[in-house]
């Protein structure tokens, strides 16, 4: 497989993201996690939801490992595993009023999270892609929709056909790392409300994720389609004649008269 610095050097060579790659995986074993990752509440004296952190990776360049003990957020606390629901969370409490009408809807939204039991559960690393010392199993771009577009035709370069994603406007860290892990299948991911407000993600952000088994096909249709004219920044076609108001068609005819 292409080095983790090979792969990150061709995604920002043609994808240009504002943000690093990122490398995502979930450890089991306490030797796995590198020296230097920050841990939240040890390190920075504060607890996080997950899309904090993934924004603090993505921005600050920084590793960071976060388990239970280091998330504030409780549907990042069940969706990986640290916590089992309580009565008022399987009841959909948080979802009622905000995002579902009635309770029944509530339960539907929260059972749509992407979640993994205890047994599943472990330390969430999330870094550069470039720099990372951790075998990924998620691979994470954020960028505009153009970007995220020309990823979505990488990743179908070798294969053909289309990607199926899931939206719910929730939990995208259970997106990007449980569902990408669950079904290894790459997939486009819409921020959700608490990414724009804690992870500070923008208006103009999208991101994409994918298997780390399949980076070295998706680098390969970076390139392919690169070769084959989608590219990023998306050219604008302007081989055409531009049509101007009559005061100015007026003026280049007493040009043509003139030189006549």
């Amino acid at each position: 497989m292409l080095s983790l610095g090979a792969a990150a050097e061709a995604i920002e060579r043609y994808l240009r993201p504002d943000t690093f790659p990122l490398a995502i995986a979930v450890v089991h074993d306490p030797t796995e996690i590198p020296e230097r990752a920050r841990r939240p509440k040890r390190d920075l004296g504060v607890t996080l939801s997950v899309c904090q952190g993934v924004s603090i990776a993505r921005r600050y360049g920084w590793t960071m490992a976060m388990d239970g003990d280091d998330l504030s957020c409780p549907i990042a606390q069940v969706a990986f595993g640290f916590e089992t629901p309580t009565t008022t969370y399987a009841e959909g409490t948080l979802a009622l009023g905000m995002y579902a009408k009635d309770g029944a809807a509530a339960q539907r939204t929260e059972a749509a999270v992407a979640a993994v039991d205890a047994a599943q559960a472990g330390t969430i690393l999330v870094g550069p892609l470039a720099r990372a010392t951790f075998t990924p199993e998620v691979v994470a771009i954020y960028g505009n929709s153009a970007q995220i577009m020309v990823a979505v035709a990488a990743a179908l370069f070798g294969k053909g056909g289309s990607l199926t994603s899931s939206f719910s406007a929730r939990a995208d860290c259970a997106e990007i790392i449980n569902r990408t892990r669950l079904t290894g299948e790459a997939q486009v991911i819409l921020p959700c409300y608490g990414d724009r407000v804690f992870g500070q993600t923008q208006d103009h952000e999208m991101a994409f994720s994918l298997p780390y088994q399949q980076l070295d096909a998706f680098v390969e249709g970076l390139e392919g389609c690169h070769k084959g004219g989608v590219r990023y920044p998306v050219p604008h076609y302007l081989r055409y004649q531009a049509e101007y108001p009559s005061t100015y068609q007026t003026v280049m005819r007493e040009f043509a008269e003139r030189d006549d």
